[in-house]
């Protein structure tokens, strides 16, 4: 009895000794330096206790808040926010997944799991919803294997969809983010990814259900599987429970420790919120202070509503009264959806911005990047405007249709007075068509000027020739024969 107690009581102070160094290396974190605080006039953020952390606004990507934001940290099950994403853009929510034996037994048996066997089947969007809600390790190979054929192939086609979304310090090797030390990625690329993510509105309902049912059925033949999940911040009435949430993926390992991808939105502001390597529940505090410092020091304003530098609109070349097609009104105009996020103390004025030409859109002929104090708060194209061309009816039209059309027409004209029309008009189509006939008319041109010259000069030697011929006048001129 005695060496029991004592065995337990040395292993206990081995897990106080580990416990004890874990939140001794929580508190070093806390200590690290927060590079978005010595931003210019820009809003001091929090202390938290993860070695790396960000806070990005979905929309135009501003980053609010940033401490180590491209270190290389291991990801743990928030993996599963890219894997879930391919397996939305790949699949239809009622396909079959079939469980294989490398699915269920590749995975560590204590690991997340939500009992699924080899052999049994469920739809897409149940799997879904077990990797979101449980943080299904055998789910996430089963459905890797169902959209690429086996784990393998859908390990490149993450790293190739994270490349895509303009992640640069990740490396992905398993699909559930079970540790490897070649399986890596930074806050900054969580962030990309999760903005991608949390586009879609059922990958956020899936990331925002606390628990889920799984039904007995004929391909699963167990009993009914109720999931239910550890993220603090979706029990309903909880501590950590946030109201703003939009969605939410956490995840663990001993090598990794807590980390947590979130997304929440307040008063037409949607923020992306990632902290990694952190001690619970921490985690969960530090989100929500970091939600907290986001929705109360920043403002989210209207480009065109706001601009007044670049006034396309009050520009000749492309508004004018007395044209070749009649009475117009601008042609392009600064995309009416772009914004920027700017601390609550700053005004659109203060803010700088540089005007590009370089723009891959088709509809868009530049862009303006806009930076408070150098740093980047958003982007608005200049875009052509969309054509909806009108159309008319002059034929079979009765005298009654004309009157209501007429009335019509007056009641509208009214409320049009204080509204512009627009000619739409494909500029770049323009200028083409403008470069050809005008190419074309100096062709003519040159050609004809080549023919007179080459005419004129047929002319001459011709007369060169009859003046040297002129014979002399003889006495018989006068004469007929």
């Amino acid at each position: 009895m005695g060496v029991f107690l004592f065995t337990h009581t040395c292993l206990a102070n081995v897990f106080t000794s580990f416990a004890t160094d874990y939140q001794a290396e929580e508190d070093e974190r806390r200590l690290l330096p927060i590079a978005s605080n010595s931003y210019e006039e820009w809003p001091d953020g929090p202390a938290v206790g993860a070695q790396g952390a960000i806070l990005m606004e979905a929309e135009t990507g501003t980053i609010l808040y940033e401490k180590n934001i491209h270190e290389r940290l291991y990801p743990a099950s928030v993996t599963k926010i890219l894997t879930c994403l391919i397996g939305m853009e790949n699949c239809q929510m009622n396909e079959t997944v079939k469980l294989s034996k490398e699915a269920v037994f590749s995975i560590p048996r204590d690991s997340s799991n939500i009992g699924l066997d080899v052999g049994e089947e469920i739809t897409v969007e149940q799997c879904l919803y077990g990797i979101l809600v449980g943080s299904a390790n055998e789910a996430s190979n089963a459905l890797a294997e169902h959209v690429s054929g086996t784990m393998e192939d859908f390990v490149k086609l993450m790293n190739q969809r994270a490349a895509d979304l303009g992640c640069t310090d990740s490396h992905f090797v398993t699909t559930n983010g079970l540790h490897d030390e070649n399986h890596y990625t930074s806050p900054y690329d969580l962030a990309l990814i999760a903005r991608e993510f949390f586009k879609n509105e059922l990958l956020c309902k899936m990331s925002s259900t606390p628990t889920y049912h799984i039904p007995q059925s004929p391909t699963q033949p167990d009993e009914d599987l109720y999931i239910n999940t550890h993220n603090q911040l979706l029990f309903e009435g909880g501590k950590y429970n946030y109201e703003y949430l939009v969605g939410s993926k956490t995840g663990f390992t001993s090598d990794s420790r807590q980390t947590l991808v979130s997304c929440a939105e307040k008063d037409g502001m949607k923020l992306i919120c990632v902290v990694m390597r952190e001690e619970s529940p921490h985690q969960f505090e530090d989100t929500i202070s970091l939600f907290e410092y986001g929705f109360s020091n920043f403002q989210k304003l209207n480009i065109a509503a706001n601009e007044t530098q670049y006034t396309v609109e009050n520009n000749d070349f492309f508004e004018t009264d007395n044209d070749v097609f009649g009475e117009s009104k601008p042609i392009l105009r600064i995309n009416s959806t772009d914004n920027v996020v700017i601390p609550v103390t700053a005004v659109f004025e203060d803010l700088e911005s540089v005007l590009s030409y370089d723009t891959e859109s088709e509809a868009s002929v530049a862009s303006i990047q806009y930076m408070y104090h150098g740093v980047p708060v958003g982007t608005a194209t200049v875009d052509l405007a969309e054509e909806k061309p009108e159309t008319f009816e002059f034929e079979n039209q009765t005298e009654e249709e004309e009157v209501t059309s007429d009335t019509e027409m007056e009641s509208e004209g009214e409320k049009e007075e204080t509204k512009q029309r627009i000619v739409f008009i494909d500029v770049k189509k323009l200028i083409f068509w403008t470069i050809m006939i005008a190419g074309f008319f100096i062709l003519i041109f040159v050609i004809r000027a080549i023919i007179n010259n080459y005419q004129f000069a047929k002319r001459r030697k011709i007369k060169t020739r009859h003046k040297k011929r002129k014979r002399i006048r003889s006495e018989f001129d006068d004469f007929d024969f």
